[in-house]
This record gives structure tokens, sequence and C-alpha cells, in this order.
């Protein structure tokens, strides 16, 4: 039996919500197998970032290169970059091994507000890796560093979309769960030309840490069996919901959600 294959190129988390530890447990429990480059380590918990070591950018490469060579590859997943250096390397072993779809997590910035993108690494993430996606997945905060707009609305997210795609990606999802004063939490995707809503239940909880990370490596798992994005983004926001009601209250910050939720929910 074929088994789904979903690389993951992103940074550790030493404390398990977020990052490559949150990429693969939300992999295996859509059915998929997990491979990982990891850009970056972190020693981080539920109330911060304390420590990040990033990795030579040729090792990076080289972890990719390893895994798709051998094991092959039917989805890429991108989360926390670090630096230019890393962005280039990762967009040229996309290109040379032809690696879609991609789906990019724009990771600009850690729950507790450490950064995790450096400043000048943002146009390299505009320039040689946005044009190579299949979809990006940034929240609101990343929406409004990469576009420079303000953005407090349901129109002002779509009009956000329409600015991104012009970077090149195929499909945009602007996710809503920052956005104050609504009942529900809400995405949207789009294609270029039209939008795509998805609802669910808005749940009052701290424990959010992962959540972009959770949500994007759905999409990527769905990707990899052979949905279309539609579906996959559909399947992603009923993954991260369960994650969402079901979080973790553990530490003494932001306590993760949790990807085995949807295992029970599946049960």
């Amino acid at each position: 039996m074929a088994i789904p294959k979903v690389l993951i190129i992103a940074g550790s988390d030493s404390g398990g919500g977020a990052g490559i530890q949150a990429d693969l447990k939300t992999v295996s429990a859509l059915g998929a197998f997990g491979m990982t480059a990891i850009t970056a380590l972190t020693a981080q918990n539920t109330t911060g970032v304390y420590g990040v070591v990033e990795m030579p950018p040729e090792f990076v490469a080289q972890q990719i290169e390893v895994c798709v060579t051998d094991i092959g590859c039917d989805a890429v997943k991108t989360g926390m970059l670090a630096n230019a250096e890393i962005i280039e390397a990762v967009a040229e072993q996309i290109r040379k091994h032809n690696l879609q779809p991609l789906v990019v997590d724009p990771v600009m910035v850690a729950k507790s507000g450490a950064p995790l993108l450096r400043p000048d690494a943002v146009d390299a993430l505009k320039t040689k890796l946005f044009p190579l996606a299949t979809v990006i997945t940034p929240n609101l905060h990343e929406a409004r560093a990469l576009t420079g707009m303000e953005i407090h609305s349901l129109d002002e997210m779509k009009e956000a979309a329409k600015k991104l795609r012009e970077f090149g990606t195929k499909f945009i999802v602007v996710k809503g769960g920052h956005l104050e004063g609504t009942p529900e939490a809400v995405d949207i995707l789009y294609d270029g030309h039209e939008f795509t809503e998805f609802r669910s239940p808005r749940y009052e909880t701290k424990n959010t840490h992962g959540t972009g990370c959770i949500f994007a490596s759905a999409i990527a798992a769905g990707l990899a069996f052979g949905l279309d994005i539609k579906s996959a983004v559909k399947q992603a926001k009923e993954f991260i919901t369960a994650a969402v009601k079901d979080a973790l209250p553990l530490g003494k910050g932001h306590g993760p959600a949790n990807p085995m939720a949807w295992l029970s929910k599946r049960s």
C-alpha cells in the first residue's frame, strides 16, 4: 500500500507544541508519513523562546536531498525558515526536485512574540519561495507584515489575499483566528477568482500554541493524499478546530493545541 509522504521543512520546538514536533503529530494523525529537514533548533516552552540555533543552509539542503532521493515526496510543508540563506537553499531544492504541492506557512513570530524570521529575510520569502508555493497560510499578523495593510475585518482579509497573490502563489489562505469581535473563526481561501470561507466555532482558550503549524501541515497531508485544495483546507479546518477544542492545559503559558484529538474524533 502506498503511504502518502510529507516532507516538513521547519524548526524544532523543544516544548513539543509547535514546529517539527506538531507537524509530525499532525501528518501522522492524518495517516501520512512525515520526513523532516530541520532549519533551526529552539529552546522553547509554553512561555517563550529562550534560544535559537540556526542550521547551516547546506545542511538543510542535504536533509531535503537525502529524503526525497530515497523515500520520495508527495507534498512539502515549510514553517520556520529563520534566515534568507536557508530560504534560498530550500527554494533551490524545491526547484531542483520539482517538489510539489508546496504549502508555505510564513512563520515570522512565535506565539510569545519572539522573532522566528530575520527581518531581512522577508523579501527572500516573498521573492524566492512564494512563487513556488501552491498555497501560503498567513495569520492576520503575518498578512499585515507581508502586505503593509491594516486588517480588522473579513473584507480586509479578502483584500490582503488579493495583494498576497501578486507574489505568485496559486492559492492564498488568510487565517482569521486573531480577528476580534467575531463569534466564529473564519479562514478564507482565494484562488485568484473567488473566495471560499471556512467557518468554525470560536473556543475561548489560551492554549493555542502550534495552531499555525498544525493547520498548514494538515493541508499538506490532505494534498499528499490527492485532495483538491478546497477539500484539503476544509479537512485542515476541521482538524485544527478539534485540536483547539481539546487543547492541552500544559505549562505556565500558552499550552499546545492537540493534534491527537483528530484520532478521538474519528474513532
